[in-house]
């Protein structure tokens, strides 16, 4: 039976692994993607204090814990619970939870039982899930399903464990929250010593903290539509640009035209390799080509950009090309040296890069611009401008 249980939350932890190179959340204000973190990313550990109340066959333990709150006329008992877990995506998680308690006192007349629980569990973010990820959410609902082992300490018994339940998760800081869980919890067991078996069924209100380790946030992509969309004056720029290149590139054509009509033929000799005339040199003209990077990143991730720093790379190895790579940050968040900083860091990647696909060092000049606020939306200043001259 246990081997069956452990398998199911092996399917279940292999679900949400593949789930997280494709998870996808849409927001009310925009649609995005994430980008699938480490392995040893997104833990998290968590402990608590929880109040217990078990119910067996008949009609007195269904009403008995609330007969005498919190004692329960030994249908109750405090305990305790730590627990372990990763999230795999920001809709999916798995969770590792011991779980501490005793049922009944002496001066209720009822024999004390020490229990202990360690089960895991499949959770689900639902406010991640239908909402979209954010991090600053101050509430978030957590439904969770597992399996595990139950063990009466008193009485030597163990026997499998179901539970279902439902985490509430409060935001107190960027990685402490405080958690309000229902659990419910059923088992094979036996009511107060008595030696008939039967099926136990659990309630447990518990209190406590989670405490994210580690790299616990989730970035979004920075290949979408919704983070690099630019306004219509800015596309209307980028257009002026390219029609200028263009008719630079026609008035060249022109000239070199021109310059072969005005070159005397020769008529007297045969061409030969001495005699022929070296073609003229053209030109490369290339519109300037912006790299865009995630909030304090200097990593080129997308797909998008690093097919043009590799479409820059062949242009400036063919043509012997000079490479001018200018990089920015954003002006409204961070410090002035530490946006200068940054921009120079974006600026070295996108250079470091072009240099592992063939160009040389020396082709290549690196600024940095550090923090702007030239561009209409704050996510499209920050970015590298690679030209070509």
């Amino acid at each position: 039976m246990m081997k069956k249980i452990w398998m199911l939350l092996a399917l279940a932890g292999m679900s949400a692994v593949g789930s997280a190179q494709d998870f996808e959340v849409t927001d009310p204000a925009e649609k995005h993607s994430v980008v699938t973190n480490s392995f040893w990313s997104n833990w998290f550990v968590q402990g608590g204090a929880s109040w217990n109340a078990f119910y067996g066959v008949g009609e007195k333990s269904l009403v008995a814990p609330f007969r005498k709150f919190p004692t329960g006329e030994g249908h109750t008992g405090l305990g305790l619970s730590l627990g372990v877990g990763k999230w795999f995506t920001p809709g999916l998680g798995l969770r590792a939870k011991w779980n501490g308690w005793q049922m009944g006192s002496e001066k209720d007349g009822v024999k004390a039982d020490k229990y202990w629980m360690l089960n895991g569990q499949v959770l689900f973010n639902l406010s991640n899930m239908l909402l979209g990820y954010n991090d600053q959410r101050l509430w978030n609902v957590i439904p969770y399903l597992g399996a595990g082992i139950n063990s009466n300490r008193s009485e030597d018994l163990r026997s499998t464990q179901w539970s279902l339940g439902l985490l509430n998760s409060f935001r107190l800081s960027d990685r402490l929250a405080a958690n309000l869980e229902l659990g419910w919890n059923s088992w094979e067991g036996s009511n107060s010593g008595l030696a008939l078996k039967q099926r136990l069924q659990q309630f447990t209100l518990e209190v406590g903290l989670t405490y994210r380790l580690g790299n616990h946030k989730w970035r979004r992509s920075s290949d979408n539509d919704a983070k690099n969309a630019l306004t219509e004056g800015e596309l209307d720029a980028l257009n002026a640009q390219l029609a200028d290149a263009q008719t630079e590139i026609a008035a060249l054509e022109t000239e070199l035209e021109e310059a072969r009509k005005a070159t005397p033929q020769p008529t007297a000799a045969p061409a030969t390799a001495a005699t022929q005339t070296a073609p003229a040199e053209t030109k490369v003209v290339a519109a300037p080509v912006s790299i865009f990077f995630d909030l304090g990143k200097a990593m080129v991730v997308t797909p998008r950009d690093r097919e043009n720093v590799a479409s820059l790379a062949r242009t400036a190895v063919e043509h012997k090309l000079r490479v001018v790579i200018t990089g920015y940050a954003d002006s409204r968040t961070g410090t002035p040296e530490g946006n200068l900083r940054l921009s120079q860091q974006r600026a070295q990647a996108v250079a470091d890069q072009l240099v592992g696909l063939g160009v040389e060092r020396k082709q290549i000049e690196v600024k940095a611009a550090g923090g702007v606020d030239v561009l209409g939306t704050t996510e499209n200043n920050r970015r590298v401008v690679v030209e070509l001259k």
